[in-house]
């Protein structure tokens, strides 16, 4: 009988590790993300920013396409137009008093900030840095009257069949 040495944790990393690597050469849509984002209120901000910045800071290539109301997210008066409706989300508790709903948009942003949970303005930042790509919907700039000095800078323009071309090489797709 062959007697074998113990395998230690660290060798399981190192044939993890390489197992990846050629996985990845072989396939490199496994290191791609693409989200599209159609809703524009705060609560529907923060999912397609978090998931392409944790995304981006996996080393994976990351790419947003936003439609319809989800534009608001990268218009550059995001903070004015960025608000939460209780009418759209089912979850919220009903009735909501009219004190409220006044006060929910500032005390979403006081209950995410006192969790550490970045801002709209810094997830935006963290986006634009690491790299993801922000594409507005040009035929959604159309329908909607808005004009691309509108937007942030670094935010690229394009319609369905450039986030299309992006999707098809991407494992990950989200529809947020």
């Amino acid at each position: 009988m062959i007697q074998q040495e113990p395998v230690t944790l660290e060798q399981i990393r190192q044939i993890v590790r390489e197992e990846v690597e050629r996985a990845m050469k072989k396939d490199p849509a496994a290191r791609q993300a693409c989200f599209i984002a159609s809703k524009g209120t705060l609560d529907w901000a923060y999912p397609p920013l978090i998931l392409s910045t944790a995304a981006a800071a996996a080393g994976l290539s990351a790419t947003v396409f936003f439609t319809f109301y989800g534009l608001n997210i990268i218009r550059k008066d995001f903070e004015k137009v960025l608000r939460v409706s209780p009418v759209g989300n089912p979850a919220m508790p009903m009735p909501v008093p009219m004190p409220d709903i006044v006060t929910a948009l500032p005390g979403m942003k006081s209950m995410f900030s006192k969790k550490g949970v970045a801002s709209i303005r810094e997830l935006l930042d963290v986006a634009r840095e690491s790299g993801v790509r922000l594409i507005a919907c040009q035929m959604t700039m159309e329908v909607f009257g808005l004009k691309e000095e509108e937007f942030l800078e670094g935010v690229e323009f394009g319609g369905a069949a450039a986030f299309l071309s992006q999707a098809r090489k991407s494992h990950v797709t989200l529809f947020i």
